[in-house]
């Protein structure tokens, strides 16, 4: 079968096929003892009416798109490869001349992968952002050490106070009617935490051990179970405990427990130490993502909408997945935002453009520089994968197929593309001033 190809547009080609007649003719002959038994004639069993009198009964076109469904498989894989067109869709096919007895000539229209123009992308200028650490951090990444080790008091003799840990008994009901997950025994409550409904923990400063008492209470408008939502409530309560946390002081003596360090001082260094070199890795992946980011605009490429949709897809799924994770249906979260799929598709398209053309001019990249990933690159790459799942790098290789080891092979090789990129940027460091932030949110205000 014959065929020509035609550049409709930069990410858009048209293909037209002439099959010969007599080629169409043996494909209806097929489509024909393929459906017969399915075409019932008056006077026939299924499957043996001559094939004219069927046609003569439905017209001559009744067995065409089976036999166009037949041959066009073939002619359109063959076209697509020897043309070394690269499809990112589903053709759209049309007959343009279909007759008996004479070549048929049809034609598809398929996207393309798009061709990416590429900017510059050596020796981009890029700003590090360096955050430093503060006596404020510091003093939080203690007071979290605290509360860790700190040690539970039994308090018996006074009163709960904010901060408190109760041990108490509940019962709730609305309009004297207890309602379901209301009641619970021996439950523990910090007092001042929010945990529970509005105005139950302030009802409870001052209970003594032992004591019982009725707290009148309102769960909000907006609440998880709507029979409940906005309505009036009285809990019966019994507290049992009382019992507080008891932190350690900041010394050295709480130095030398928590850490290898002997002085306050020597482990006040060594917190401020990590916290700098978690902001400088963060501060680091910032700047290669900006990197990244100037990269991708100095590009130009015409992106099919079909990449844009499959890529919504996937995003759509991997959501679906995450709420799944959480307990919800992605009908239940669409449904919480009041928002359809439709809409919810608008909202991340242009994210999914972006990615997109983002994972296009990196892979440009990849070919432009002639980067092509070696066995260790890959192993590296998997071995942050094996790790987490207990697994050695050659035991996971065992676990992956062909098209898995692709996959990592190919982003191994784009993992080299941004190091050679990071290689060859400009990169300055600027010193973040906090006092800035505080200027311009006062400002704000």
């Amino acid at each position: 079968m014959e065929y020509t190809v035609e550049k409709l547009s930069g990410n858009k080609v048209k293909f037209t096929f002439t099959a010969p007649a007599a080629d169409f003719e043996e494909a209806v002959q097929k489509a024909y003892l393929k459906i017969r038994g399915q075409i019932v004639v008056p006077g026939f069993r299924k499957g043996k009416a001559p094939r004219r009198l069927i046609e003569s009964m439905y017209g001559a076109a009744v067995f065409y798109d089976d036999a166009l469904e037949a041959i066009f498989p073939e002619a359109y894989t063959k076209a697509v490869s020897e043309s070394g067109i690269n499809p990112v869709s589903r053709p759209e096919v049309d007959v343009e001349t279909i007759e008996k007895g004479k070549d048929v000539v049809f034609t598809a229209e398929v996207y393309v992968m798009p061709e990416v123009k590429l900017g510059d992308y050596k020796g981009l200028e890029v700003s590090k952002h360096i955050h430093p650490v503060t006596d404020e951090q510091i003093d939080a990444r203690l007071e979290q050490e605290r509360k860790r080790v700190a040690r539970s008091i039994e308090v018996t003799d006074r009163a709960l106070e904010n901060g408190d840990n109760a041990e108490l008994d509940y019962s709730g009901s609305v309009d004297g009617v207890k309602f379901e997950g209301g009641t619970a025994e021996h439950q523990h409550l910090v007092i001042g935490s929010g945990s529970f409904i509005p105005g139950f923990e302030e009802q409870m400063i001052g209970m003594q051990i032992g004591e019982e008492r009725d707290l009148t209470v309102k769960f909000p408008e907006k609440y998880h179970s709507e029979e409940l939502a906005g309505k009036d409530a009285v809990f019966h309560v019994k507290l049992h405990a009382i019992t507080k946390e008891e932190l350690p002081e900041l010394d050295d003596d709480f130095a030398a427990e928590v850490s290898d360090f002997e002085t306050l001082a020597d482990y006040r260094a060594d917190i401020a130490k990590k916290i700098q070199e978690t902001a400088s890795a963060h501060a680091e992946e910032a700047a290669k993502q900006q990197l990244v980011d100037k990269a991708v605009a100095n590009a130009e490429v015409d992106i099919p909408a079909p990449m844009v949709e499959d890529k919504l897809d996937d995003m759509m799924q991997q959501m679906g997945w995450r709420m799944q994770q959480q307990g919800f249906s992605m009908e239940q979260y669409l449904s919480m935002l009041g928002q359809t799929p439709a809409q919810m598709r608008d909202m991340y398209r242009s994210e999914a453009e972006l990615t997109v053309k983002t994972e296009l001019v990196l892979d440009e990249i990849v070919k432009a520089e002639g980067i092509e990933a070696t066995e260790e690159d890959v192993d590296e790459l998997l071995a942050g994968y094996a790790e987490p799942m207990g697994q050695t790098v050659e035991e996971i290789k065992k676990s992956f197929g062909e098209g898995q080891m692709e996959f990592f092979k190919h982003r191994a090789a784009v993992t080299k593309a941004l190091d050679m990129l990071w290689e060859n940027a400009k990169v300055t460091e600027e010193l973040h001033d906090p006092k800035a932030d505080e200027a311009q949110e006062t400002e704000a205000e």
